[in-house]
């Protein structure tokens, strides 16, 4: 793990725990040795890593000095952005040597800045998908992805998303008995259910703000439960109703339709945590057409039906 000041503590610890307890549950079972050496590198051996809650982690090398690395991680954080520039240097010189590189949560802003994730596909933390989309263009970002694998190069979504993408290569490494036996350990779904978006339900944030279409993004999000179709959207932004569609693609990355399916279901998703009001009543106040219209739509959005959801979140 290529630790640093002001990284997230758990990007670090999390997923270093899986591989601890899959070398503890390997000695259970008769299984001599270790299967992982876990380390953690920082500026050097010894060196006092301070993350983002404080806590202090001591290194037990410096970059560039481990030898013979199988998988190389990097946590995110609050320091992200500003990971030392060698730090960087070093991703790039190694990946080419290590079976497999990835990160976690936004981690993935270091891996890009050391070209890594040019032209891979890659997530995110949710909250940070559409800035890396932006910054680096090149990349193929999969907001809702817990943790995205392309070829050798692996990236998780936020913060405990790490200890997704460790079990994965934990099964990957040694099976999918290991990996399942470690998440009962940890009290955990060895592959949860579902994508990011079950955890973001905040809409409008994601997209661009004082764009020539934020009144009616506005107006929609005020009345989504009405019928909304193009020609009243085109009339309400004061534009033909084919350069409203062209307009709307270009700023928001979606179709109308699509963007009023998404309000709907962040609205439903709402009243799936705050209230008991039964499936169909959920359905009519957010505008739905039928109770498995809503269902299907709800399914297809967050990888996990509305029920579960409400299980999950209540």
């Amino acid at each position: 793990m290529a630790a640093y000041d002001n990284a997230e503590v758990l990007d670090i610890t999390g997923p270093l725990d899986v591989f601890a307890l899959a070398n503890a549950v390997h000695r259970e079972h008769g299984g001599h040795g270790a299967l992982y050496r876990v380390e953690i590198a920082a500026r050097g051996k010894d060196t006092i890593v301070v993350t983002s809650s404080g806590m202090r982690l001591v290194a037990d090398a410096g970059w560039g000095e481990s030898a013979d690395i199988d998988t190389l991680l990097v946590p995110g954080g609050p320091a992200a952005d500003d990971a030392p520039a060698e730090l960087v240097e070093y991703l790039r010189l190694a990946a080419p040597l290590v079976r497999r590189i990835g990160s976690v949560c936004t981690g993935a802003f270091v891996l890009a800045r050391a070209g890594l994730l040019d032209d891979r596909r890659a997530t995110t933390h949710w909250r940070e998908a559409e800035l890396l989309r932006q910054r680096y263009p090149q990349i193929e970002v999969n907001e809702d992805a817990i943790y995205t694998k392309d070829g050798s190069v692996y990236t998780s979504a936020g913060v405990s998303a790490g200890i997704d993408l460790a079990l994965a290569m934990v099964e990957e490494d040694h099976g999918r008995k290991l990996a399942l036996e470690v998440a009962r350990l940890m009290v955990l779904y060895a592959k949860r259910p579902g994508g990011q978006s079950q955890f973001s339900t905040s809409l409008l944030s994601q997209f661009r703000e004082g764009g020539p279409l934020s009144p009616t993004l506005q107006w929609i999000q005020e009345n989504y439960r009405e019928r909304l179709d193009n020609e009243t959207l085109a009339a309400h932004a004061a534009m033909s109703l084919r350069n409203f569609s062209r307009v709307f693609k270009r700023e928001v990355g979606v179709t109308p339709a699509q963007f009023i399916e998404r309000v709907r279901l962040d609205a439903a998703a709402t009243l799936l945590e705050d209230t008991s009001l039964s499936m169909e009543s959920i359905a009519r106040e957010c505008g739905f057409q039928s109770g498995e219209h809503f269902r299907l739509s709800f399914t297809r959005r967050f990888s996990i039906s509305p029920s579960h959801y409400r299980q999950r979140f209540c």
